[in-house]
């Protein structure tokens, strides 16, 4: 252990200067400087201690640290899980295809050929996918009763809306909600803007 250098009366008194003023006004400061004082109260603080045996007081709060920015990702990655399930229906259903058609042109029979097709993929798909079951288990007809309180994303009320629930009310649509999802992971080197590939038939 090295000696500390003695301070000069010059240097002290500025010490004491220097300290007196941040004592007043910065109470970290000087709630660092008290474990000293009651150590030379006690005489535990025999003259010449190095600053490193010294009564340790409270630690200095470091402010904390500026965590990076985190980069935004780009659409069709933030996305990828709605742009799959669209991919699933073009491949399994030809969905993509019968809605960018203009089937005014078509007579209704063939219209009523396509949507027949697409609706068998597309049922496939939710049925393998996704576990649905109605919002409210009420035939479409019946009348139901809209308590106080009632969730307003699972419920919509049509008509005359008029003064506060409860309500009573015919019930037009059932509802949709998913309760499992089970979609399948997907390589991140796959691009999934690519919802369906061009096919090129070699001779």
């Amino acid at each position: 252990m090295t000696d500390q250098p003695s301070l000069s009366f010059f240097a002290r008194f500025w010490l004491a200067f220097v300290c007196f003023w941040r004592i007043w006004f910065d109470q970290a400061f000087a709630q660092a400087v008290l474990p000293v004082r009651e150590a030379d109260k006690a005489g535990k603080l025999p003259s010449g201690v190095p600053p490193s045996e010294l009564p340790a007081g409270p630690t200095e709060q470091k402010p904390p640290e500026k965590k990076e920015p985190v980069a935004a990702l780009p659409p069709e990655r933030e996305h990828a899980p709605a742009l799959q399930i669209l991919a699933m229906l073009q491949r399994e259903g030809r969905f993509i295809d019968f809605l960018q058609e203009d089937v005014a042109a078509f007579p209704d029979a063939d219209v009523g050929v396509a949507a027949r097709i697409v609706h068998e993929g597309c049922r496939k798909v939710l049925r393998q996918y996704l576990t649905l079951e109605p919002v409210l288990p009420q035939s479409e007809g019946d009348r139901v009763n809209v308590p106080a309180g009632f969730d307003a994303q699972r419920t919509r009320l049509t008509g005359n809306v008029a003064g506060q629930p409860p309500y009573t009310g015919v019930l037009k649509h059932r509802g949709w909600v998913t309760t499992a999802v089970k979609f399948p992971t997907t390589s991140p080197a796959m691009d999934p803007r690519v919802l369906a590939p061009a096919e090129v038939e070699l001779p």
